[in-house]
């Protein structure tokens, strides 16, 4: 004879801790800025808590290639990155050429080569 597990219900699973609510007490707290100062340099949001997700696919080699530039920053430079990481700074660099060079930025080029 089968026995049916018992399951906690939603409320269970998601119910607010004693260490959120002391946290949620202080105020909001925002990883990176709502609105950035106007002249202020734009930085890639590093290790913070993300409330925003994307998915992106690639090709098998594309994996390969962010797998090898992780590697190579672990291995030859001492930087220990995930790949999200890696990708959040490398869309950094890229939106940064294109909003300072705009037209003759990479990401232009290369887009109109296709």
């Amino acid at each position: 004879m089968a026995r049916r597990v018992s399951l906690p219900s939603a409320d269970d699973l998601f119910r607010a801790t004693q260490e959120e609510k002391a946290a949620k007490s202080r105020g909001p707290v925002h990883a990176v800025p709502d609105q950035p100062e106007p002249d202020a340099p734009r930085k890639p949001s590093g290790r913070v808590k993300h409330d925003e997700k994307m998915t992106v696919y690639v090709t098998a080699q594309e994996l390969l290639d962010l797998e090898h530039a992780r590697l190579t920053l672990r291995a030859e430079h001492g930087l220990a990155v995930d790949r999200g990481r890696l990708v959040r700074e490398a869309l950094h660099l890229v939106l940064a050429d294109l909003e300072l060079n705009g037209e003759s930025s990479a990401l232009v080029r290369r887009i109109t080569e296709e």
